[in-house]
């Protein structure tokens, strides 16, 4: 038996005409002419040196042979059919995927709420799980598919397919009591990087924009608490005298007005921008598009 004289569409055909006991329901069944089915089948028959199917009463019957290829023959090609059809649609509400993003805290309480209402309403079925990576492994995880998307501000991470979802910069934010917001909104001036250096400040390291602005300014010496996560943050500085530098979209919307105040400050390369990540391999897969224009459309400016 040379197997490579054997391709998809003669096994298709095979399958059909067993299946369907009918050159001709074959041919129909699969668009093909009469002459054309006759003609696969013949090329099947000299391939694997079997008749495969003798007329009788009407029908085509199967040779032993032939009841032991379709044995193997007709899952594979139901296997290999649904994945095809599997890869043509996506149904968000009957999945039950689960969604791997990196993120990390402030990125989670900027996009989260949103993504998970929009979910809650279109795919109730899918899960989500987040996890921050150093972004030196982002790209090969991307890669491998250990995560979906990655978002956030990532100017390290390259070789990946992108698109900018939003700006915003990073601002100081004190409580609102704070000497220097009162004093800031008596003058109704902006303040200067001597104003800037009588504060002392928190930060999370795990934002590595936070310390090159602190550092661009002078400023890392007055870092008094180097903290591993964002949460405690606007606690500790409505207590205290402390300043924390964070997104401004953040702070306007997530921190109470009456608590804290964005102080008027102009910080060096303080503007960023986040993306949409994802890897050149799933470009194509209809669940990964769909959640990549959910995302678009959800948070776009």
């Amino acid at each position: 038996m040379h197997t490579e004289k054997l391709d998809m569409n003669l096994l298709r055909l095979f399958e059909a005409v067993y299946r369907l006991g009918s050159v001709s329901r074959a041919a129909d069944a699969l668009g093909l002419s009469q002459p054309a089915a006759s003609q696969g089948l013949t090329r099947l028959r000299l391939a694997l040196g079997d008749a495969l199917f003798v007329r009788a009463n009407g029908r085509m019957r199967p040779t032993l042979r032939a009841e032991r290829l379709a044995s193997v023959v007709q899952p594979a090609v139901a296997a290999i059919e649904d994945v095809l059809r599997d890869e043509d649609t996506f149904d968000p509400s009957r999945s039950r995927m689960t969604v791997r993003l990196h993120m990390n805290d402030i990125g989670e309480a900027r996009l989260l709420p949103e993504l998970m209402e929009a979910l809650h309403r279109q795919a109730p079925g899918i899960r989500v799980h987040t996890t921050p990576l150093p972004h030196g492994e982002i790209t090969d995880a991307l890669e491998t598919g250990a995560i979906h998307f990655a978002l956030g501000f990532l100017p390290s991470v390259s070789g990946t397919e992108r698109v900018e979802l939003l700006r915003d910069r990073y601002a100081v934010v004190v409580r609102a009591g704070h000497p220097m917001a009162k004093a800031s909104k008596a003058s109704d001036v902006r303040m200067t990087i001597q104003d800037l250096r009588r504060l002392e400040y928190v930060a999370v390291r795990s934002h590595s924009e936070t310390f090159r602005i602190l550092q661009q300014l002078g400023l890392d010496e007055r870092l008094v608490l180097n903290s591993a996560h964002f949460l405690a943050l606007p606690a500790i500085i409505a207590r205290t005298d402390f300043a924390v530098v964070m997104p401004q979209a953040i702070a306007r919307r997530f921190i109470e007005p009456k608590r804290y105040v964005v102080l008027p400050a102009e910080l060096p390369r303080s503007a960023f921008t986040v993306s949409l990540h994802w890897s050149r391999r799933f470009e194509s897969d209809p669940a990964h598009h769909w959640i990549r224009n959910l995302f678009i459309g959800l948070f776009k400016d």
